[in-house]
């Protein structure tokens, strides 16, 4: 197994700010880098997606869990790579969910497109053109965003939109808002 540390902020923040170089070719390296996000993202287990930036590799390369709704709930599927993606089409902007592994522990709500046609290269060199909708587009966009420097708390328009989740005793899961002392609850 080829688990990486995951770069954290603030202490990576230089790091995860660079934008990262387009991959050549679909080469013995760039398959070690799915290999190792792969590994990393499942020792991860709460992560459903994790770009090469993040483990201090910048190429334009992630891993995304895709998944659909089973009984309501968004259920994540296997780490499929992209290479090279590029967004050609972003619509149906709305508010959701977000979370990164490079920010333990928090979460926000960001505006991102809930529809994305996605261009690049598959794990097997071969090129692809797909459309990403729901919960989907917005986990490719968060990892395509990470390509580019961008964070998710760059996307965050206030602060009332960070929280922290916490489990109350009987299991339940609250959102604490950033400040606010989870003792106190």
């Amino acid at each position: 197994m080829t688990a990486r540390k995951i770069l954290i902020y603030p202490e990576s923040k230089e790091e995860l700010r660079m934008k990262s170089e387009p991959v050549e070719s679909v080469s013995s390296g760039v398959k070690k880098i799915i290999k190792d996000l792969k590994d990393t993202l499942k020792e991860h287990g709460e992560g459903i997606g994790l770009a090469a930036p993040q483990i201090n590799i910048h190429k334009r390369v992630v891993i995304v869990c895709l998944g659909n709704d089973q009984n309501g709930e968004w259920e994540a599927g296997p780490p499929k790579a992209l290479i090279n993606p590029q967004i050609i089409m972003e619509a149906d902007e709305r508010k959701d969910f977000d979370g990164c592994l490079s920010f333990p522990g928090l979460y926000g709500e960001t505006i991102r497109p809930h529809k994305l046609r996605v261009i690049g290269l598959d794990e097997s060199g071969h090129s692809f053109d797909e459309v990403f909708q729901g919960f989907n587009a917005v986990v490719v966009h968060h990892e395509i965003d990470h390509l580019e420097g961008i964070l998710f708390i760059d996307r965050i328009k206030s602060p009332e939109d960070l929280y922290r989740l916490h489990k109350k005793p009987g299991g339940e899961l609250v959102k604490v808002p950033i400040g606010v002392k989870i003792n106190s609850l």
